[in-house]
């Protein structure tokens, strides 16, 4: 009996084998879902960490802190020195809401679209002055600029060159200032960073012009006193090339509604003339 009771454990081990495998097959295939899964997630942290939110790419770049001024409110704004005056024009739009075409960006004079701010070597802290005005503000002036422009320039057709005409010809007839600014014919520059000076006005007087971009005034001096004048009052900027001198032009502020509030500049050099009108009227003046 003893030795029987031994075979049948031997056959009933021999035969429990193949049950303890099971266990083993299903941690296998447990161990194989959990490479799977350990796979998949790490597939799926792969591809997570290459969707980017549009800021990495910023924040790989050298950046700089800068300081916007507008509309009396003061902003803080940190962006690649890489980027271009069109990009800041964007980021400030975000931030005040003021559409790139209605702004004026101003450091160290009218700021270029097409330059980066390390072109225009901008630093940290730098303060930038926005000016202008939105779309609706814009509307709700009584007598729109471009109404006054297009008036201007239907009239202007009609006349013979300002050149010729006799108020113009008696300050032009005294010949071009000793001290005037060198002009270049077919130069378009920024505005200098001193005042533009050695010009006549309509009395035959010496002017300069001197742009105060923080407050947004033209300071118009002569030897008596200085006019401060508020850039946005002013209507309308026109200019033409003096006859035999076409790298100077005379050039006309209209400080009011009408023709006769017109103050007269001469001989201003040619490569400022689209920076002068920029800076006075904005790129927003066609809104």
């Amino acid at each position: 009996m003893a030795t029987q009771d031994v075979g049948e454990e031997v056959i009933m081990e021999t035969e429990a084998q193949p049950k303890e495998a099971e266990p083993l097959s299903e941690d296998g295939q447990k161990g194989d879902a959990e490479t799977s899964t350990h796979t998949d997630a790490g597939n799926a942290t792969t591809q997570d960490s290459s969707i980017s939110n549009g800021d990495d790419a910023d924040d790989k770049q050298e950046q700089v802190d800068l300081k916007i001024i507008w509309n009396k409110n003061k902003y803080d704004l940190k962006i690649p020195i890489d980027s271009t005056g069109a990009k800041l024009k964007e980021r400030i739009h975000s931030l005040t809401g003021l559409p790139p075409a209605m702004q004026k960006v101003m450091y160290k004079g009218l700021l270029s679209e097409d330059k980066t701010l390390r072109d225009i070597k901008i630093t940290n802290g730098a303060k930038i002055m926005v000016v202008g005005s939105t779309i609706n503000d814009v509307l709700a002036v009584n007598t729109p600029k471009e109404v006054i422009q297009q008036e201007v320039k239907a009239e202007e057709n009609k006349k013979e060159p300002l050149c010729r005409q006799k108020q113009h010809r008696k300050v032009l007839d005294k010949g071009k200032p000793d001290d005037v600014m060198l002009a270049i014919k077919g130069a378009k520059e920024r505005l200098p960073t001193v005042p533009l000076s050695g010009m006549y006005n309509k009395s035959g007087g010496k002017v300069r012009l001197t742009f105060k971009l923080e407050q947004d005034q033209l300071w118009i001096g002569t030897k008596e006193r200085t006019e401060k004048v508020p850039m946005g009052s002013i209507k309308n900027v026109v200019s033409e090339p003096i006859e035999g001198h076409e790298d100077y032009h005379m050039m006309a502020f209209q400080l009011g509604p009408t023709e006769a509030s017109q103050y007269w500049v001469y001989w201003v050099p040619a490569q400022f003339v689209d920076a002068i009108k920029d800076t006075v009227l904005g790129k927003w003046q066609y809104f």
